[in-house]
């Protein structure tokens, strides 16, 4: 069926052609044969106005009907550019009465084919009651009022013996006839006033928003329309439309301002030729590009909107993620539209874009089948980022959760356990004096001894609650924080660069348990000596520790997890650490 359907197109397409070479010969002959009555008459200007206008309309008509057949616009220019000859038909010296009736009631058909054409230009569709309402009113005052209801009661025999017969007269009536053209002339002038003002509005928008594909076409079909209302107005004063100095003057700016309007076309259709090209370029770039948001970079340069956005799909969900794997709120804004990407009835990605894309016919219908395995590639990468991101994030979730369990341990340890020491050493230290002046030597003997044992523990939680979390970490800072560590080591630390800068709380943390849990394994493998260096890179944190112990053994998970689940990474050698820390 889409076969038959093609092949029709095609035919038609054929015929439209042919038709118009016809009737544009057939019309230019008839000026020359009768120039009184004519618009061109005999000059070669008037020639050049006649099959220029009337020939580049059918011309870009049927060029824009080939690369879109699904689309109204090429049927309706090339209509237009058929019905630019069709006045030169009404002369009274035509000699062929299917041809003076044709004139006679198409007289004005081409004004609203563009008045049409124009306001659904490029889709085709007139996408609003309003516009449709403007257009039906232009198309009712052409070939309504000023054509066949005219041409009804219009007798050419009693004033014209040589006019050829008007095939729709019912009955001629001068009274009526006067009146459906002045009718006719009033309704022309409004509804074509009416779709000039909707054109302005959209060349206005189309400005605003940088300038688009359609307003040279959009420019020529305005000025075109004011000439022909211009015209409709002159008329008012004779009630009817006939071939006059004014008329033909006004008809030859009519010629130009048609003919700009099929250039513009034609430059539409020359756009997307280059589209097509940049489409060419852009599966080449596309198969070379590995870096995550490159497909969102070509795409928007091959389709000329630097603030286009590519979603990704994810597959067991309706939510959407960037190429990095990030949660991405589908949302489209003033002036924006969203894309679909499909997998036969399935979303794999969105674009977001300039809603004036859509105003340019062809263009994305080109590049997504393009970009399509592409997108499906990223989509996939994406998908495993988003998994990473999840599981970073639950990383890090995990690690706060223990910091702030540690800091509550810490908190609890020194002001509760650790209080309660401190009261019971000082309730000890006076018992022990009491016994002292009581003279009883052995409960002096038990009573210290209980004192120093309740010093030391609280000396040991002390010690504990400082590993747990160091408050001096919290208070002062990461250097601070490794001098104490250093001071209290059990083996000699040399602290190299250690930046004075302050970072985030987990950031430091991350930094100080690297450190802390480098001298530790140190110790461990029996070294003598151990260097740290804290440095800021750019944007990372990186932290060094080296020393001269025995091979490591361990593979210190759990601070990998820690680093890692900052968005960094831990390098672990056999006397070596370097961690990488994200600090922005």
């Amino acid at each position: 069926m889409r076969g038959d359907s093609q092949a029709l197109g095609r035919y038609a397409q054929i015929l439209a052609g042919f038709l118009a070479l016809v009737v544009g010969i057939v019309s230019l002959a008839a000026a020359r044969q009768n120039p009184v009555g004519s618009f061109a008459g005999e000059s070669t200007l008037g020639a050049v106005a006649e099959l220029g206008a009337g020939w580049s309309l059918v011309a870009a008509g049927l060029l824009f009907w080939v690369r879109h057949p699904e689309n109204r616009s090429g049927p309706l220019v090339t209509a237009a550019g058929v019905a630019w000859f069709v006045p030169e038909w009404s002369n009274p010296e035509i000699g062929n009465g299917l041809q003076f009736t044709a004139g006679l009631v198409g007289f004005i058909a081409c004004a609203p084919l563009v008045a049409h054409a124009a306001v659904a230009y490029p889709t085709g569709r007139l996408r609003s009651p309003l516009n449709r309402f403007c257009v039906g009113a232009a198309y009712a005052a052409a070939l309504l009022l000023l054509g066949l209801l005219p041409a009804a009661v219009f007798d050419p025999k009693p004033g014209c013996g040589e006019c050829p017969r008007n095939l729709v007269l019912v009955q001629g009536d001068g009274g009526l006839y006067d009146t459906f053209n002045r009718y006719g002339l009033w309704v022309g002038i409004a509804s074509l006033t009416a779709v000039c003002a909707l054109l302005v509005w959209r060349l206005i928008r189309s400005l605003r928003a940088a300038a688009a594909v359609v307003v040279p076409a959009l420019v020529a079909a305005t000025v075109y329309l004011t000439l022909v209302a211009w015209d409709f107005q002159h008329s008012l004063a004779r009630g009817v439309l006939s071939i006059e100095t004014f008329d033909v003057r006004i008809w030859r700016y009519e010629a130009v301002a048609l003919t700009a309007f099929a250039v513009a076309i034609g430059w539409t259709l020359f756009r997307e030729r280059q589209a097509r090209a940049s489409v060419a370029r852009l599966v080449v770039e596309l198969g070379q590009v590995q870096r995550p948001g490159s497909v969102r970079d070509a795409l928007a340069q091959t389709i000329g909107d630097p603030t286009l956005e590519l979603a990704y799909r994810r597959s067991e969900t309706d939510s959407y993620v960037d190429a990095f794997g990030r949660p991405f709120e589908l949302a489209a804004g003033p002036g924006r539209a969203v894309t679909p990407l499909l997998r036969g009835a399935t979303p794999v990605a969105v674009l977001v874009h300039d809603v004036r894309l859509l105003e340019h016919p062809g263009l994305l219908q080109e590049v997504l089948p393009a970009a399509h395995v592409a997108v499906e590639n990223e989509q996939l990468q994406a998908e495993v980022r988003a998994q990473l991101e999840e599981l970073r994030a639950s990383r890090s979730r995990i690690v706060d959760t223990g910091d702030a369990e540690r800091r509550r341990l810490e908190r609890d340890l020194h002001d509760g356990a650790q209080q309660h020491l401190l009261v019971l050493s000082y309730e000890l230290g006076r018992a022990r004096v009491a016994a002292e002046g009581n003279g009883d030597p052995e409960l002096t003997t038990i009573l210290g001894t209980a004192g120093d044992e309740a010093q030391a523990a609280s000396a040991e939680l002390r010690e504990l609650a400082h590993g747990i979390y160091p408050a001096i970490l919290a208070d002062a800072g990461l250097t601070p924080a490794l001098g104490t560590l250093a001071d209290e080591a059990p083996l000699p630390i040399e602290l190299g660069v250690v930046t004075p800068e302050r970072f985030s709380q987990p950031v430091e943390t991350a930094a100080y348990r690297a450190v802390a849990e480098a001298i530790d394994d140190a110790a461990g493998r029996g070294a003598t000596f151990v260097s740290v260096n804290v440095n800021r890179e750019g944007e990372r944190l990186l932290v060094t520790v080296k020393d001269d112990g025995s091979d490591r053994s361990s593979a210190l998970i759990h601070l990998a997890d820690r680093v890692g689940a900052l968005g960094g990474s831990l390098e672990i050698g056999q006397t070596s650490l370097r961690a990488t820390i994200p600090c922005e």
